[in-house]
C-alpha cells in the first residue's frame, strides 16, 4: 500500500518492463506537461496530501499514470467548479472509501456465495442419505376408502 491508502499491485515493482497505471515512472517535470499544471503546483499538491507520488532512493518524486490522472481531475473540480483543495482532498479520501468500501462488499458477496454452495451441497447430501423405503401416505378421507384394522391372535 502507498501513502493513500491505495493498494499497488505487486507487478507495479515486482517485473521488469511490465508497466501498469500504478507504475511510478513519471520525473515531475513530465508530470506537470501531461497534467498542465506548473511543477511547483505539483509540489503543493503532494505537500497538502491531494496526490502524493512514489519517491526514489533520492528522494525525487515519481508520478504514474493514475498520478496524472488524478491531477487532471484536481484541477477540473478546482478550476471548473471552484472547489478549495481541502474540498477537493475531501472528496478525494470519500472516493478511496467508497471504492474501499465496493471491495469488501464484492468480496463479502463471494463469501455469501460460497456459504450459499456449500449450503446446498450439505442439503442435497443429507437428502440423499434419506431412507427410500417409506410409503407415501394417502388421506383416508379424502379417497373414501374404509380401512379395518385387526390385532394379531395372541399366543
Amino acid at each position: 500500500m502507498d501513502r493513500d491508502g491505495r493498494r499497488r499491485p505487486p507487478s507495479a515493482f515486482g517485473r521488469a518492463y511490465e508497466l501498469t497505471e500504478e507504475t511510478p515512472v513519471y520525473v515531475i517535470s513530465v508530470a506537470a506537461q501531461l497534467s498542465g499544471l506548473h511543477p511547483q503546483t505539483l509540489r503543493q499538491y503532494d505537500r497538502l496530501g491531494l496526490v502524493s507520488p512514489d519517491r526514489t532512493a533520492g528522494r525525487g518524486r515519481r508520478y504514474s499514470a493514475r498520478d496524472i490522472e488524478l491531477l487532471r481531475q484536481v484541477q477540473a473540480l478546482s478550476q471548473d467548479e471552484g472547489i478549495n483543495l481541502a474540498g477537493i482532498k475531501r472528496i478525494i479520501e470519500l472516493e478511496n472509501q467508497v471504492a474501499a468500501l465496493q471491495a469488501r462488499v464484492a468480496e463479502l458477496s463471494a463469501a455469501v456465495d460460497g456459504a450459499a454452495a456449500a449450503m446446498r451441497q450439505r442439503e442435497a447430501q443429507v437428502h440423499a442419505s434419506y431412507r427410500r423405503d417409506l410409503v407415501p401416505y394417502t388421506d383416508v378421507q379424502a379417497t373414501g376408502a374404509l380401512v379395518v384394522w385387526r390385532p394379531a391372535d395372541r399366543p
